[in-house]
């Protein structure tokens, strides 16, 4: 399959304002649309709005979305594109197949809709696993299979942007890791540009590249995925208002690690964090594993031991040094770094460790002291496997 099949969309600029009743959606943001946007929030915040109007469902706005050099729309000389004619896929969390239609049925009037077909209607069906399916009727599938017969439709119609609201909320986790595994391959095998809109932060921290952040209706960050992610633990200060990180997220570490070994022997899987140090995880399928592996450990599952834990059945153990201390009510948030010892390599790794003020007391921890992380292997988290 040629990647050149579908060209990929380069930016997305949005400086729109949508006012409803009790809401009101105001975003200007460039978008870089490499690879995929997670677009995170809490519900009401806007996400599924602003994906609306990217694919010209909504139609009472002011201001202006460009996809790379197209304008889709420009309110100041009346200017709009209707939706069919954007060049946008849009899959919802519900499936929003044609009921009377078989699976075949409905992957057919895609591909009518599209008048310049360049891709291969066999390839996209092997792509998205569904050749044991194309016979089936909608209502004998389930809610993963509904899924993937929407992205293949979607793929089908030839989209230089493809949107995804939410398409996993009602999936188990099993169909969730297998229908998130499949997006990536989507996006890596098409260069399709993608955005993603979830509430789980999990979902969004394995696939995404960057990271949109809604809240109110208003964008309070956009930045890479991990670093997003981290720039959540903290409450801060232009977003404060907005935002209470203690309510809005579970603190944690973002990783994303070379798989040194996918299983030990003993059921255990290893990550290079440097050139010294190793994090262990429970085992991987190493059939089905791809590294660097996106892995996540949350700041209430680390503690900090000020000498070296040698008599532990605790296996994770890191010298650390700590960068900031923030207080947050009755505990505080560590940052602590983790410094390549390789003399050509200054990367640092941040680590995230949430302690009560009486820890944090009782230890004198203080900024620019030593210590030592220590954390299960089943803290070490991953959503894919």
């Amino acid at each position: 399959m040629k990647s050149s099949s579908v060209v990929p969309a380069q930016t997305l600029t949005v400086n729109i304002e949508l006012a409803f009743e009790q809401f009101k959606l105001s975003i200007k943001q460039a978008l870089s649309l490499q690879g995929i946007t997670g677009i995170f929030g809490h519900s009401g915040s806007g996400k599924s709005t602003l994906l609306r109007a990217i694919a010209g469902l909504e139609k009472t706005i002011n201001g202006s979305i460009q996809l790379n050099d197209t304008w889709l729309l420009d309110s100041s000389n009346n200017s709009f594109i209707k939706a069919e004619h954007r060049s946008i896929g849009l899959v919802f969390q519900d499936s929003r197949l044609f009921p009377h239609l078989n699976v075949l049925e409905n992957l057919k009037f895609a591909v009518k809709r599209c008048k310049n077909s360049r891709l291969n209607f066999n390839e996209i069906i092997k792509l998205t696993e569904l050749d044991s399916l194309l016979h089936k009727r909608i209502n004998e599938l389930s809610g993963g299979q509904k899924q993937r017969v929407a992205l293949a439709r979607a793929i089908l119609a030839e989209p230089k942007l493809l949107l995804l609201d939410e398409p996993l909320s009602a999936l188990d986790r099993q169909a969730k890791a297998s229908l998130l595994k499949l997006i990536l391959k989507i996006q890596r095998e098409l260069q399709l540009p993608i955005l993603y809109v979830s509430h789980s932060l999990d979902e969004l921290q394995q696939v995404c590249d960057k990271l949109l952040v809604l809240s109110q209706g208003k964008v309070i960050g956009y930045d890479a995925i991990h670093t997003m992610i981290h720039h959540l633990n903290y409450a801060d200060n232009d977003s404060g208002a907005l935002l209470d990180p203690s309510q809005f997220i579970h603190q944690q570490t973002s990783l994303s690690l070379p798989i040194k070994t996918g299983n030990n022997g003993q059921g255990l899987a290893t990550l290079a964090l440097n050139d010294h140090e190793e994090i262990y995880l429970p085992a991987l399928d190493e059939k089905h594993i791809s590294t660097p592996l996106r892995c996540f450990i949350l700041a209430n599952d680390i503690s900090i031991s000020l000498t070296e834990p040698v008599n532990s059945s605790i296996v994770n153990h890191l010298f650390v040094k700590i960068k900031s201390l923030s207080i947050m009510k009755n505990t505080v948030l560590i940052t602590a770094v983790s410094r390549n010892k390789n003399s050509e390599d200054k990367s640092e790794q941040e680590f995230f460790i949430n302690v009560s003020s009486f820890s944090q007391q009782k230890l004198a921890l203080k900024t620019g002291q030593h210590v030592y992380l220590q954390f299960k292997a089943s803290a070490v988290r991953t959503s894919l496997y």
